[in-house]
């Protein structure tokens, strides 16, 4: 028996057959076409599937060994597989699970691809066996997922675990969601790259402004990190300031939810290591039962794979 697991993104689409063993034995991939339907946009993905599933190639691979199909996107989603909203794709209010099925008659599941890494990663990655685990992704904006005994946590409506969007500072850095002072604003790529232009632009000496060619609009969270191990001072000073952030947000969930496990994942958890020991380091200065166990914080182990495993898992 497989499961089929679509990772859709804004620019293209992983499609990959998942086995019992939460392995992907085949995958597939499409460009994303904002410039089609809805309908044609769904046409695609399906002929993917079926032009995936080759039994010629593996006798595992056919239509009747699929049991579900699910979907991660980057957007909301609501429980009957109705997608509220998907920027990226141009998508409101669009019945994703109703044309899917009008087109293979699988049960489809479709949710936030943040929930989705969370799952595959408490499943087969880094938070495997855990009661609980925060899945917090740090790129561009800020995704998180919330799992707890074994099932994604959205809440009543089904909009919860939108970590990025909580308070930080009163009245601070305005956000793209209409609100000032979000997490998304402090703890993203986005928020730590906005900081070291800063930096740069009153230490034009150094080393990040060497590194990005001295174009400050071609710093990235890899060129802090590297400054920052050169012994940059400027760097070392974005690197303290990120981390505090860092270690308010995380002490903020463990105060809330007691996680067993919070797991980085995102382009900034690249930094492997030393944004590890630092933020492990930093946010038990914050909690309230500090002599308390206090959760492991992981990076993510499935990378590239989780969307694509997550998705498949959905139920």
């Amino acid at each position: 028996m497989i499961r089929i697991g679509l990772d859709i993104g804004g620019t293209g689409i992983q499609i990959g057959a998942v086995n019992e063993e939460n392995r992907i034995i085949k995958e597939a991939s499409i460009p994303t076409r904002t410039d089609l339907s809805f309908a044609e946009q769904v046409d695609q993905m399906v002929a993917c599937i079926k032009e995936l599933l080759n039994p010629a190639e593996n006798p595992e691979l056919t239509m009747e060994n699929v049991v579900s199909i699910g979907a991660g996107i980057p957007g909301l989603a609501s429980s009957d597989g109705v997608v509220i909203n998907c920027t990226n794709l141009g998508w409101r209010h669009v019945p994703l699970r109703e044309e899917f099925q009008t087109r293979i008659s699988k049960p489809f599941f479709v949710d936030n691809d943040a929930n989705v890494a969370a799952l595959a990663e408490s499943i087969a990655g880094v938070s495997a066996g855990s009661s609980s685990s925060i899945f917090i992704t740090l790129g561009t904006g800020i995704g998180s997922g919330i799992i707890i005994d074994g099932k994604i946590w959205k809440g009543y409506h089904g909009i919860g675990g939108e970590l990025g969007h909580m308070i930080l500072e009163l009245d601070g850095q305005p956000c793209s969601c209409g609100n000032r002072g979000c997490l998304e604003q402090y703890c993203s790529a986005t928020a730590l790259i906005r900081m070291a232009r800063e930096q740069v632009a009153v230490h034009p000496d150094s080393l990040m402004l060497k590194l990005a060619e001295g174009d400050a609009r071609k710093i990235n969270a890899k060129i802090v990190f590297d400054a920052k191990r050169e012994g940059d001072p400027a760097a070392e000073k974005i690197f303290r300031r990120y981390v505090k952030y860092m270690g308010q947000m995380i002490a903020n969930l463990v105060n809330f939810i007691d996680p067993e496990i919070i797991v980085l994942g995102g382009g900034v958890s690249k930094a492997g290591s030393l944004l590890l020991d630092a933020v492990r380091k930093e946010f038990v200065n914050y909690v309230l039962y500090d002599e308390r166990p206090q959760p492991r914080i992981e990076i993510a182990s499935l990378s590239s794979e989780a969307g694509i495993i997550g998705a498949a898992m959905l139920s």
